[in-house]
């Protein structure tokens, strides 16, 4: 085992702006793919000729799938580093969207979404990893523009998808482009992402840190809540114009789209702001604009008002996903790959309460009352930011 520290000589920083190039491709490539099955549903229904609740069966297993993918990823980093999840995870997801660019009997389908749903995990665990990872070697913030790349990388993904359906083409070429993206990076940014590995064994097994439990509670209640109001947005903000403010169809689309741009802006402007703001004011103020943002959905029944709140909630939840892997990374520096993959089981968990509880309570109370969860999700989380303060980093080697 060799001692691995954040280098400042010039070598050590071209190493570490490459690694971050690919890093940051990487997340592109995640972004791309997922962006393009989402908007490729409806087109991949049809051709597979299944509805709504298969539809909805296949998400829920796609959710445990990832969580699946989380745990491998931790596994992988511990043996050999996070580079090694990082580029099979991308070519499971290149292998999977390849094949759901052409017609397959249902329980294929199926299954090939299970295994897009773990190398999706995979994915997600290990970008976090290599993202703390090159910020050590930098000694600089760039989580935040990291995601950002993902966030570009699904817009871009949504306008393709749209630019192929208006002109007649299969939803196939948009993802299939995807897959091929993917395995692109997987294959070219293997030899440039971080090499390090920070789980060390000793003698074939791990030891879990005192306090480790600590930093994945705070720092995983601070993603989960971010990814709960991240899902009822991106779930729910389409359907509650059209459906509760009887918005036209040219204008439906545009809270998902307001909160996508406010996402991105964040995390172009995250890694100024937040060393600047500080952690905790930066975690804090980002839950009280979130709950600000849905609740204003909730006060204000209008279509202006409701975009107005989804833009603002994009400006919290976009912050705050990568500082809460930053903290989590930096406060168990020496065990931050197996830390990551714990708190980013939260993420699946968020994700699935801000579709799953806002579409139950969208019958009996209507989507506009139902948007209170996330805003008394964010609250409730409010007191992590406290806990946010004590978290110390602790000081564990790296292990290469």
């Amino acid at each position: 085992m060799t001692l691995y520290s954040p280098g400042r000589d010039d070598d050590d920083r071209r190493m570490g702006v490459r690694s971050a190039v690919w890093i940051g491709a990487g997340y592109a490539a995640q972004g791309l793919g997922y962006a393009s099955v989402v908007t490729a549903l409806p087109l991949l229904k049809s051709r597979q000729g299944i509805d709504d609740a298969y539809v909805s069966v296949v998400l829920l297993l796609v959710c445990f799938g990832a969580a699946g993918g989380s745990i491998l990823a931790d596994l992988v980093a511990a043996r050999w580093g996070s580079r090694y999840a990082l580029s099979g995870g991308l070519l499971t997801i290149a292998t999977a969207l390849a094949l759901t660019t052409f017609f397959t009997p249902t329980p294929v389908f199926t299954l090939i979404f299970v295994g897009y749903s773990v190398g999706l995990g995979a994915v997600d665990a290990s970008l976090s990893m290599q993202g703390v990872l090159v910020q050590a070697r930098l000694g600089r913030s760039v989580m935040s523009r990291l995601f950002a790349a993902y966030t570009a990388a699904a817009i871009l993904a949504a306008l393709l998808m749209s630019a192929f359906a208006a002109g007649g083409e299969s939803a196939s070429v948009a993802v299939g482009a995807a897959a091929v993206v993917a395995a692109a990076v997987a294959l070219a940014g293997f030899p440039r992402f971080e090499p390090a590995r920070t789980v060390v064994l000793h003698q074939g097994r791990r030891t879990r840190p005192p306090g480790s439990r600590r930093v994945v509670l705070v720092c995983g209640a601070l993603v989960g809540t971010a990814f709960l109001a991240d899902s009822a947005v991106s779930t729910w903000s389409s359907v509650y114009l059209h459906d509760a403010l009887a918005a036209p169809a040219a204008i439906t689309p545009l809270g998902y789209a307001a909160y996508q741009a406010t996402v991105l802006l964040s995390r172009l402007a995250g890694d100024h702001l937040v060393p600047r703001l500080g952690r905790t004011a930066s975690a804090a103020g980002c839950l009280v604009i979130c709950a600000l943002g849905c609740a204003l959905v909730v006060a204000v029944p209008t279509v202006g008002a409701a975009v107005t709140g989804f833009a603002l909630t994009g400006i919290g939840v976009g912050i705050l996903v990568p500082l809460a892997f930053t903290a989590a990374g930096e406060a168990a520096p020496g065990r931050s790959d197996e830390i990551i993959a714990r708190v980013n089981l939260f993420n699946y968990a968020g994700a699935l309460l801000g579709a799953v509880l806002l579409g139950a309570l969208s019958a009996p109370v209507g989507l506009r009352v139902a948007f209170l969860v996330p805003v008394v999700g964010l609250l409730l989380t409010l007191p992590a930011v406290r806990a946010l303060t004590h978290l110390r980093p602790a000081p564990d080697p790296v292990a290469r």
